[in-house]
C-alpha cells in the first residue's frame, strides 16, 4: 500500500521560506514522477510543480524561480524548497504520486495522472 506523508508545513511571515518534505512507501519511489499541488481556502487544487523519475522538473507560472523541487530517492522522498514566500501561497500543499516516470509535456497539471495523495500540510504566510 503506497502512502505518501508530507511536513515541513508552518507559519511564515511574507518573504520567507520553507522546506516541504513528502515521505513515500509502499512502491519503488524512484520509478515515479511525482508532483505537489495545493489548495487555497475556497479554491480548487491546482499544481505547483513536478519531478519526473530522471529528476528533470516542471514548474507551474506561480512557483517559477521561487520553489525548488529535489528529491532523494535513497530516502524515498522529495522536497519543496519555497523562497520569497507570499500570503497568496497559503494552503494546503500535498504531494503525489505520478503514474508515469516521465510524464510527457503538457500533462503534469493532469490531476487524473496522479495515483496517490498525501494528506497535505498547511502552509501559512501573513502578511
Amino acid at each position: 500500500q503506497v502512502q505518501l506523508v508530507e511536513s515541513g508545513g508552518g507559519l511564515v511571515q511574507a518573504g520567507g521560506s520553507l522546506r516541504l518534505s513528502c515521505a513515500a512507501s509502499g512502491r519503488t519511489f524512484s520509478n515515479y514522477a511525482m508532483g505537489w499541488f495545493r489548495q487555497a481556502p475556497g479554491k480548487e487544487r491546482e499544481f505547483v510543480g513536478g519531478m519526473s523519475g530522471r529528476s528533470v522538473t516542471y514548474y507551474a507560472d506561480s512557483a517559477k524561480g521561487r520553489f525548488t523541487i529535489s528529491r532523494d530517492n535513497a530516502k524515498n522522498t522529495v522536497y519543496l524548497q519555497m523562497n520569497s514566500l507570499k500570503p497568496e501561497d497559503t494552503a494546503v500543499f500535498h504531494c503525489a504520486l505520478h503514474k508515469y516516470y516521465s510524464p510527457p509535456y503538457g500533462t503534469w497539471e493532469r490531476q487524473d495522472h496522479y495515483e496517490y495523495w498525501g494528506q497535505g500540510t498547511q502552509v501559512t504566510v501573513s502578511s
